[in-house]
């Protein structure tokens, strides 16, 4: 379709969107208009009762309703770029609002658990002393994979590192006592047998910059010789980090300070985890 292939490189070329993005719109616009074929409707003449149908349809597919709110605002951009260029008159999807999203709870591990993965880690080699660290790095401060797998050594200022985080804003994590000794460690020895050159802290075996997904797969693997049963990635640890302070008395506004969040109500959610925590223990100590 001659028109979708022109918003695909609207999207592309004006507004910078990545490849993703441009692939989820193209999807997302593809099966509207498969709907639409296979109920011979024109999508220059829908109106806003074919709107709500399509929703119900997709509703009826079981979609989440994140999965609707990125199918609706696709179908909202296409629209407004069909109004600009005057291929149709009016965008329906402007007047019909996203679904409310659903509040799923983050997984998040116990602090036996944690402590259990931590405190039987091997040091045995100097792979096995990098991997600790970063397990340490993620539980200390709660930073998320991309800003661990970017801290450089100028980002270091003792028991403090600087790191970049969404919308390319800075903040400052702190290291706990553990997580700064086995810093201080891999820097005087194990982190020389790497690259020396590299700016880099975490490196790979070739001395390069590892990988965002060597650290998962490094985060999986340590999660599984643990025989932890939960699907546990680095964002659960950073879940984890949230919800073991909140757990033990911290300030909401100090642990959003420490996550990086724009907005307080993202920070939130881990007060809710923090209640069924509370509620947990309650219904176990108190068996009546």
């Amino acid at each position: 379709m001659k028109e979708l292939k022109e918003f695909i490189d609207y999207l592309k070329n004006n507004l910078n969107y990545s490849d993703l993005t441009i692939k989820n719109y193209e999807r997302d616009i593809n099966g509207y208009f498969e709907y639409l074929e296979a109920k011979d409707v024109n999508y220059q003449t829908i109106d806003k009762n074919d709107v709500i149908a399509y929703l119900k349809f997709l509703d009826e597919c079981k979609l989440s309703n994140a999965t609707i709110s990125r199918t609706l605002s696709s179908l909202r951009t296409f629209y407004n770029y069909l109004v600009n260029h005057g291929i149709v008159d009016t965008n329906p999807f402007n007047r019909i609002a996203n679904p409310k999203k659903e509040k799923k709870l983050p997984t998040y591990l116990y602090e036996d658990e944690i402590r259990d993965i931590l405190d039987n880690l091997s040091d045995s080699d100097h792979l096995k002393r990098r991997n600790r660290l970063i397990m340490e790095l993620f539980y200390s401060t709660g930073m998320r994979l991309s800003e661990l797998s970017n801290i450089k050594l100028n980002d270091i200022n003792g028991d403090e590192i600087k790191v970049l985080g969404k919308g390319s804003k800075e903040r400052i994590v702190y290291l706990d006592k553990v997580a700064n000794s086995l810093l201080k460690e891999y820097l005087k020895s194990d982190r020389t047998l790497f690259n020396p050159q590299e700016n880099y802290l975490i490196l790979n075996k070739d001395g390069k910059k590892l990988s965002n997904r060597s650290i998962e797969n490094i985060v999986k693997e340590i999660i599984r010789e643990a025989s932890i049963k939960k699907h546990v990635t680095p964002h659960t640890i950073r879940h984890t980090f949230a919800t073991h302070l909140l757990n033990n008395g911290c300030d909401l506004k100090v642990v959003q300070e420490l996550l990086g969040h724009e907005s307080l109500s993202t920070t939130q959610i881990y007060t809710h985890v923090s209640n069924e925590r509370i509620k947990e223990v309650y219904n176990n100590a108190f068996k009546r």
